[in-house]
């Protein structure tokens, strides 16, 4: 069955977040995040991801199941941690909408649906109007990490394809517990950036 892919946006979002809190403590679980993930701060999370104005949830459903999610929303109704280095650069953040977390269950992967993902978060920000660029961010981890999956291959060579580029000094830093720490530890985050 082919996987179809929906962008939701306003009071829809909400009939999707059991699912998308479901594919985030899964698939995070996993390197390079290892979240350890927990319902009552998903809960937190999400329900301020969907009040935000202009946000979009991309679903990927293999007939009724979600299988995939992606999300995004203007940077200006992001937390403020994310905002900061925008802020601090001099850069309106009026202008700057931020792609979230994309989580796509391991079958589903290498299909295009990651693609297709971008596709639809960027098209939501050109239908919006007054952004002129997309940029997301992805976690620092150590070459060294002792969790670190011999075969891993980093999304780099994906999103430069998709027309992104690191922004060098651009971090912030998001608290969440690994699995493999007693409690929440800080975690580097670098942004990547595209024109629209």
């Amino acid at each position: 069955m082919a996987i179809k892919l929906h962008a939701l946006s306003g009071e829809a979002i909400a009939a999707v977040l059991p699912d998308l809190a479901r594919l985030r403590i899964t698939v995070f679980r996993d390197w390079p995040y290892l979240y350890d993930g927990s319902e009552a701060y998903e809960r937190e999370y999400l329900a301020r991801f969907a009040a935000a104005r202009g946000a979009v949830c991309v679903v990927a459903r293999d007939g009724e199941a979600i299988v995939g999610a992606s999300t995004a929303a203007p940077m200006a109704e992001e937390a403020p941690g994310f905002a900061a280095p925008f802020r601090a650069a001099g850069h309106d953040l009026a202008n700057i909408f931020y792609c979230g977390e994309s989580v796509l269950l391991r079958a589903y992967r290498g299909q295009g649906i990651g693609h297709r993902f971008f596709d639809l978060r960027e098209a939501h920000a050109r239908a919006l109007g007054g952004f002129s660029c997309t940029t997301f961010c992805r976690v620092i981890r150590a070459e060294d990490h002792p969790l670190r999956p011999a075969d891993y291959i980093p999304l780099d060579a994906f999103w430069r394809k998709r027309g992104y580029a690191p922004m060098p000094g651009f971090v912030t830093h998001y608290d969440w517990k690994d699995i493999d720490q007693p409690e929440q530890t800080s975690h580097p985050m670098e942004f990547w950036m595209k024109s629209l």
